[in-house]
């Protein structure tokens, strides 16, 4: 689980994938990693629903750290 996202360009993005992976190392369960990664991103998407923040977290998680994708990510319109 020690692999560096620094390649990722967002900041939620990277966020989220780090405290995700961060938290599971430390032997935090999926399901409360999960949701504490969904209110980081609402911390800096506020207006995102919490379906809309629930998905892109899923397809992040999916995306960087169970198919150890390195290739950009469809995710949110910020930087």
């Amino acid at each position: 689980m020690g692999r560096d996202f620094s390649q990722i360009t967002r900041r939620c993005e990277r966020a989220v994938i780090t405290a995700y992976r961060d938290l599971r190392a430390n032997g935090t369960d999926d399901l409360s990693a999960f949701a504490a990664c969904t209110t980081l991103y609402r911390i800096h998407h506020p207006e995102a629903s919490v379906s809309e923040a629930r998905r892109l977290v899923a397809e992040w998680i999916d995306h960087h750290i169970v198919r150890r994708d390195s290739a950009p990510t469809r995710g949110c319109a910020c930087d």
